[in-house]
C-alpha cells in the first residue's frame, strides 16, 4: 500500500489540468487586449504596439525586449488588416508612403541594435522611462491640432512636385471629395528617419511620429495622414523585427494571440474610421496615451 504516492498520482493530473486553464484564461485575455489594441492602433494610425507593449508591461508582467518584440508582430498584423481595406478606400498614399520609407527603415535598424545593446546593458528600466517619454511628447501637438477638420492648402516644394506627392479622396463624414498636396518633405524625412529609430527601439511602428510628420510637415489630412501610416509602420517594423527575432526576443506563445486578437481589432478599425470626422480620430487615443505613458514611467521608476 502506498497512499502518499496514490495521492501524488492523483493530483498529478489535477495540476497539468490547472496550468491548462491558467493558459487558456491568460491567451484569452491576451486576445482581448490585443483586440482593443488593434482598434486604437488601426484608427489612430500608430499601430496597435503603442497600447500592447505597456500593457504587456504593466498587466502581464513581461520584460521590455519580450514586449518589443512583440510590438513588432503586433505591428506587422494591424498593417497586414488594415492595408487593402484603407487601399480601395482611398484612404492611404501609396507613393508618399513609399517615398519616407526611404528614410525610416535604416532608422528601424539603428533602433533595434541599440534597443539589444542597451538590454544586455542591463538597462531595461531607462527603455521604459524612454517609451513613456515618447508616449507624452505626440499629446502636446495633437491636442494643438484638435479642432481642425481639414489643413490649410500649402504650395508644394520642388521635390513634391518632381515625384507628384498630391491625391484625392472622398470623406464620408463630410460627404465630399478632398484633395490634398504634400509640402515640406524635406522636414518630413528627417521626422520619418527619427520615426524608424523609435520603432526599431521600442517595437511601436513609430506612428507616433509618422502620423505627426505626415499631418503636420506634409500638411496632409489627419485620415490620409492615419491610414498612409498604418501602411508604412507595417514596412518599418519588418525591418526591426528582423533584428529582435535573431536576438531571441519573439516569444511565439505571447506573440501568436497578440497577432490574431490585433487583427481582428485593425479589421474592425478599418471599417469604421472612413465614417469618423478627422477630429475625432485626432482626439481618440489621447486618454489612454497618457494614462499609458504615466504607468511605464513609474514602472521604470521602480514605483508601484
Amino acid at each position: 500500500m502506498d497512499p502518499e504516492g496514490s495521492n501524488e498520482r492523483r493530483a498529478f493530473p489535477m495540476a497539468r489540468l490547472s496550468v491548462a486553464v491558467d493558459l487558456a484564461l491568460f491567451v484569452v485575455l491576451l486576445v482581448l487586449v490585443a483586440i482593443a489594441a488593434g482598434l486604437v492602433g488601426s484608427l489612430t494610425g500608430l499601430g496597435g504596439g503603442v497600447i500592447v507593449i505597456p500593457l504587456l508591461v504593466i498587466l502581464f508582467g513581461a520584460s521590455i525586449p519580450i514586449a518589443i518584440g512583440t510590438g513588432f508582430v503586433t505591428i506587422l498584423a494591424t498593417s497586414s488588416a488594415t492595408g487593402a481595406a484603407y487601399v480601395r478606400d482611398r484612404l492611404s498614399d501609396l507613393r508618399i508612403g513609399m517615398f519616407l520609407e526611404v528614410a525610416t527603415v535604416p532608422g528601424a535598424l539603428i533602433g533595434a541594435t541599440a534597443t539589444v545593446f542597451l538590454t544586455h546593458a542591463n538597462l531595461e528600466p531607462a527603455l521604459l522611462i524612454a517609451l513613456g517619454v515618447v508616449l507624452l511628447a505626440i499629446i502636446p501637438g495633437s491636442l494643438a491640432r484638435r479642432h481642425i477638420e481639414l489643413p490649410d492648402p500649402m504650395p508644394q516644394d520642388q521635390r513634391s512636385l518632381h515625384l507628384g506627392l498630391s491625391g484625392e479622396y472622398h470623406d464620408n463624414s463630410l460627404d465630399r471629395d478632398v484633395e490634398y498636396r504634400a509640402a515640406r518633405t524635406s522636414p518630413a524625412l528627417g521626422v520619418m528617419f527619427g520615426a524608424g529609430v523609435v520603432s526599431g527601439m521600442f517595437g511601436i511602428g513609430g506612428g507616433v511620429f509618422k502620423v505627426l510628420a505626415l499631418e503636420r510637415f506634409l500638411n496632409l489630412p489627419m485620415k490620409v495622414s492615419t491610414a498612409t501610416s498604418n501602411f508604412m509602420i507595417g514596412v518599418t517594423a519588418a525591418a526591426g523585427a528582423g533584428v529582435m527575432v535573431s536576438a531571441g526576443y519573439v516569444n511565439p506563445i505571447i506573440a501568436a494571440p497578440v497577432a490574431i486578437g490585433t487583427s481582428f481589432g485593425a479589421y474592425l478599425g478599418s471599417r469604421v474610421l472612413p465614417g469618423l470626422r478627422n477630429r475625432t480620430v485626432r482626439l481618440l487615443f489621447l486618454p489612454v496615451i497618457a494614462i499609458l505613458a504615466i504607468e511605464v514611467i513609474l514602472r521604470g521608476l521602480g514605483l508601484p
